[in-house]
Order: C-alpha cells, then structure tokens, then sequence
C-alpha cells in the first residue's frame, strides 16, 4: 500500500500545480496532494454506551469531556471567590476564618488558571476544533488522547482531595513561594501543599500526552491542500499555545517536585537555613529565588497558553460575523507565533521586588515592553478587519468585541506594571488583582462565552437561546467592569491584596471600604448570571431551536461535514479537498458572501479572490 501511495503521489506531481499558487479566475491547482498524504485513518469503532460516551477515542466527545470538567472545577472556584469577596466586604461578621481565606485564595486562583482555562482552551477546544477544522478523521493517536483526559480527570480529583485531608488545602497563594508554602504555620503546610504539587505534576503528564496529539495532528493529519498558510487562526493559536506549553510544563514539573522533596525528605532545594520558633530547622543551603525563577519561567507563558488560544478563536468569530477577510493573515500568524517565543524572555516582571540584580530588571522591562508590538499588531488587525465591515451582532460578536475592549485594557495596565518604577509602588496591591482578573480571567472567558455560543450549533445540531444569551452577555460584560474597575483605584491609593479583612485605618480611605463593599454585590451579581448560561446550554440541547447546516454561513471545515453534528470520522466516507483560505467573505463577483475552502476555483471562475 505504501508503494502504491508513493507511486501515485509521483505520478500526479508532474502535472499538479501548487494551490497556492491559484489566481483569480485560474483552474490550477485543483488536484494538489501533499507529500506527507497517509492512508484513510482507520478508526476505533465502539460497541457500547461506555466506549461510545465515557471511555471514548472520539476527539470531539474527549473534548466534551474536558469542557465539562473544566467547568465544574470551574464553578468550584467561582463559589471560593464569592466567600472571599463576602469576607472583605463584611469583615466584622467572621464569615471565613483568616487560614481559611488564605487556603481559598490558593484554591480559586489554581483552579481558574490551570484547570478551568487552560484545561478548557487547549483541552476542550483543542480536541473539538482541531480534527475538523484539518480536515483529519480523528487526533493522531485516538487512544493516547482518551488517556491523557483521564489523566486530567485523576489531577482534578487529586487537587479537590486536599479539601478533606487533615489541615485543609495549602493556603500559600496561587504562586507557592517556598518556605512559606512548605513551613509550620502556613495553612495546609503538610498534606494540603502535597497534594497541590502531586496534582499538578499529574496534570503535566496528562497534558504532555495530549499536546504531542495536537502537534502531530495538525503536522501530519491535514487534508489535501491544507497547507499551513490555509489553516484558520484557531489551530495557529492553539499550536503555538501548545509548542509552549510543552516547553514551559516542565519548569513546573521539575519546580513542584523538587518543592515535594523538600516538603517530604527534607531537601533543600529552595529552603534556606532558618530558624523556627527558637530552633534552627534541618534546612540548609536552599534557594527560594530559584523556586521563584522556575515558577515564572512556567508561569508568563502560561499567560499565552491561554491568550493564543483566545487570540485565535476571536479573529475567526469577528471574520465570520462582520463578514469579512481577517485583514493581514500571515501578520497574524507571525504576530501568534512572535508573542509565543517572546513570552519566555519576560517572565521575570514578576519578581520586581524579589531582591534579585537591577540589571534583571532593566532586562526584562525592555522585553516586556517589546512583546506589546506583537500583541498590538493583533488588535489593529482586529480593528482593520471591522473597518467598513458588514457587521452582525449575533452573540459570538458582542462576545467578541468585549474580548477586544477588555483585553485592550488589561493589556494598557500591563505596560504600568511592566515598568520598574511604576511596579515597585503598585506590587502587592489590588491594582494587580484587577490588571491580572481583565486580562487573565474576563478577557477569556469572554472568548470562551463567545466560542460555546458560536460552535454549540455543531456541536448539538441547536441553537442556543439568543433572549438569555443576551442578558448573559451584558451582566458578565458590564458587571465585570464594575467588579475590577474598582480595584485599580483601590491599588492607586494603597490596599494590599491577600489581606483577609481591611478595616478603617489611617492608611485605608473610607472610600476603599465602601468599594469592597460595591465589588462584591457587583461579583455575587455576576456569578448568578452564570447560572443563565448553564441553564441556557442544558434547556437548549434538548429543545433548543433546532440549527441549520452551517448557521453563520462559515467558510472553515468544521461546518462542511456530511452531517451535523459530525459523526464518527467527521467527514463521512471521502475526506474533504482545500483550494483557498478560511476568510473568503464579500469576495466581489461571487454568487453568495462566502466562499467554503472545499470550493474549486472552477466554480468561482469570475470572483476575485485573493491568493492564498
């Protein structure tokens, strides 16, 4: 068989021309096979309710899965962060002791970060979006990908364990900085701050198994004629998200275990020598700068893990719903593959006031200003792709341009705290909690909101419910505001974060107290809204209004299956043949306003489309 492939790719290639070299009204290029084209993948059939649902090698239903654990877990950090905000708007009622807050902040800032969003982004989207939008049957290895959610699935399960051991969970801040993490004292400083750290390094494993399938697959499993440059802006964000997460994981990996040793055995990797309540501890010689370092190195990337993803999904949503070609394609791509190789040179901003050498400083302030250019040539290509664009504002796109207001703003307080000398007054305040909550939790949930609304059609065959979608979409996008908004004059005028209560004080402006007060009706407020969209997802898969095959009238592969939802194999018996990009909208003399790329330039003879 493989002789024969090799034997019939020779033949073609003496008369097959390149389909990127198609022009406007030119046939050529119709047949275009590219070398690495392997035999039909043969599929895993299931037998039973288990294998079909539960233990399924299906991409899509794998991302299902993932999405639904995600948003568990999800929900899990939204009810923490409801107690904290209770405890700092009404202090005087002792609604949370102070370990308890401590161990709830750790709790909600993990959960959010690395098993809702990133979980959710890479795992839920990428296993849903990746096989179809290729043109791919199924992930290259079907089975390792089963594997590596069940992995996912035993990290969580890990992580919810610390709540029931004795101590509680760890209360040492998202961030873990030893020695307080692993110390007598610190809430959850035995078994709570153990099971953290196995937890994650199971999360690593169950990641590294599924980020090698999405690699391969998009290398090896795309269908004839789609090349790189064809491929639509979700796979780039999603490839390059993934490229960095399996060289920053291990960072992580190494960091949680070395921390796990030190905690268990007595290492010291990161414990210096100290004294503990009068007594020298067994500690000796450690570095808590390198714990620091290792962290960072993993942790401002993992910033992009989720951006990229996020950046990618709302340049196809504002292109398919203003009706326009994304303007500047290969920018894009180079601008997504740019920020992802710069982001491991800033990491670093992060630790401003950590003692290390000034000349680090001045480093990685110049960095961090330089990775803005990127990330600011994606929103002027953003902007320029709505310039006199037929613009709808179904859900996806309101979705979509909050993403880009609020993400313009994180962003803009991101460059305050990206210099020295405006970081150094502003490190540990709320003005940090509110650059970081725009940018690294609104901005993308609002691209994920925007997402699910977009794709749940194919992924149910229904549409949700536009009436709820609406007044979901305008209390999470308003209220969000009026939750963090707040918080950067309340970080302008001195309020540390991570202080269980704050009362009235000389320091503290009475005003400050009464925000917290406003902040947390606003985030309770907000939170219930939630509550809409997932009755809004639940009532429309089983009596949504039923959708039409491709409802937004969408150029991409994932809305050209036989079926829709898609079955097993996605693509029926043939799989499909690309000839052009995924942003073919309002192309002047064609007959419809898109054109899909399984479309032959043959059929558009007289549009002038662009070449791709």
């Amino acid at each position: 068989m493989p002789d024969e492939l090799d034997n019939k790719i020779e033949a073609k290639a003496d008369t097959i021309t390149d389909a990127g070299s198609v022009t406007s009204g030119s046939t050529a290029g119709i047949d275009y096979v590219p070398a690495h084209e392997r035999p039909d993948q043969e599929l895993y059939h299931s037998h039973s309710w288990w294998t079909t649902y539960v233990f399924s090698q299906d991409a899509k239903y794998i991302g299902i899965q993932y999405a639904f654990t995600a948003i568990g877990t999800g929900l899990i950090g939204l009810v923490l962060s409801w107690m904290m905000r209770l405890q700092l708007a009404f202090p005087g009622l002792g609604i949370l002791e102070p370990s308890t807050y401590y161990q709830f902040i750790t709790m909600h800032g993990m959960i959010m970060v690395i098993y809702l969003l990133t979980a959710l982004f890479l795992g839920g989207f990428g296993n849903l979006l990746i096989p179809l939008m290729c043109g791919a049957r199924d992930m290259a290895f079907p089975y390792v990908n089963m594997v590596s959610y069940w992995v996912f699935l035993l990290a969580v399960i890990i992580l919810l364990a610390s709540f029931f051991v004795p101590g509680g969970p760890t209360g040492a801040g998202w961030t873990l900085y030893p020695p307080q993490s692993i110390t007598s004292g610190t809430p959850g400083s035995s078994m709570g701050i153990v099971l953290m750290l196995i937890s994650l390094c199971v999360f690593v494993a169950g990641f590294t198994m599924g980020g090698l399938n999405y690699i391969i697959t998009m290398l090896q499993s795309r269908a004839r004629g789609m090349t790189l440059m064809r491929l639509p802006l979700t796979c780039w964000g999603i490839f390059t998200a993934t490229v960095l997460a399996l060289l920053a994981f291990p960072a992580l990996l190494v960091s949680c275990i070395m921390l796990t040793l030190d905690s268990l055995l007595g290492t010291s990797f990161f414990m210096p020598t100290m004294i503990s309540m009068g007594e020298k501890l067994s500690y000796d010689g450690g570095n808590p700068l390198l714990f620091q370092h290792l962290f960072w190195f993993f942790g401002h990337p993992e910033v992009y893990i989720i951006a990229l993803p996020a950046f990618g999904i709302i340049s196809d949503l504002i292109s398919v719903h203003a009706r326009k070609n994304i303007f500047g394609y290969r920018m894009m791509v180079w601008a997504i593959v740019g920020i992802g190789a710069l982001s491991f040179f800033v990491w670093a901003h992060h630790m401003y006031v950590s003692g290390m050498s000034p000349w680090f400083g001045y480093f990685f302030a110049t960095t961090t200003l330089i990775i803005a250019v990127p990330t600011a040539i994606k929103v002027y290509n953003w902007v320029l792709t709505l310039w006199r664009a037929n613009i709808h504002l179904t859900l996806p796109m309101l979705f979509a341009l909050a993403f880009i207001v609020t993400f313009v703003n994180g962003g803009l307080t991101g460059i305050f705290l990206g210099n020295v000398t405006v970081d150094v007054p502003l490190s540990d305040t709320y003005f940090v909690v509110a650059h970081f909550h725009m940018v690294m939790g609104i901005a993308p949930l609002l691209v994920v909101f925007g997402a699910i609304y977009h794709w749940f059609p194919l992924i149910t065959g229904r549409m949700l419910h536009e009436g709820m979608g609406k007044i979901h979409f305008w209390i999470t996008f308003l209220g969000s505001y009026a939750i963090y908004f707040p918080m950067h004059y309340q970080g302008f005028v001195g309020v540390p974060r991570r202080y269980f209560e704050i009362y009235d004080s000389p320091y503290i402006t009475t005003s400050a107290l009464h925000l917290n007060v406003f902040i947390t009706i606003a985030a309770l407020i907000v939170g219930a809204a939630q509550l809409i969209f997932l009755f809004n997802l639940i009532y429309s898969a089983r009596a949504g209004e039923k959708a039409e095959k491709n409802p937004w009238k969408a150029n991409s592969l994932e809305w050209q299956t036989p079926e829709m939802p898609p079955g097993h194999g996605n693509f029926g018996k043939e799989l499909p043949v690309v000839y052009r990009w995924a942003y073919d909208f309002n192309v002047p003399g064609a007959d419809k306003d898109y054109i899909p790329q399984t479309v032959p330039p043959s059929q558009v003879s007289g549009a002038k489309v662009e070449k791709t």
